[in-house]
C-alpha cells in the first residue's frame, strides 16, 4: 500500500506532536503539587496511575503512527 505525500507528513507530523505534548504532560504530572496525582504521604494516586497509563499509550501510537509516516516518506522519496 502506497500513502500520498500529504498522509505521510500527516502521519509523522502525528507522532511528533504526540511526544511533545505527551512528555509536558508526564512532567507536569509528576510535579503536581494539587494533590490529585499524589496523596498526603507521597504515594502515587489512581489518578496518576491512570494517567500515566494514557502518556505511555500515547507514546507507543505516536511512534508507531510517526513510524509509518516516515516509512512512507522515504519510499516516497526512493520511488521518485
Amino acid at each position: 500500500m502506497k500513502l500520498s505525500r500529504s498522509l505521510s507528513w500527516f502521519l509523522l507530523a502525528f507522532g511528533v506532536w504526540s511526544w511533545g505534548i505527551w512528555v509536558t504532560f508526564v512532567k507536569n504530572l509528576w510535579k503536581d503539587a494539587s494533590g490529585l496525582a499524589f496523596d498526603d504521604a507521597g504515594d502515587p494516586t489512581g489518578y496518576f496511575w491512570v494517567h500515566l497509563l494514557l502518556a505511555v499509550t500515547s507514546f507507543v501510537l505516536g511512534t508507531v503512527v510517526g513510524g509509518i509516516g516516515f516509512r512512507s516518506l522515504r519510499v516516497l522519496r526512493r520511488t521518485s
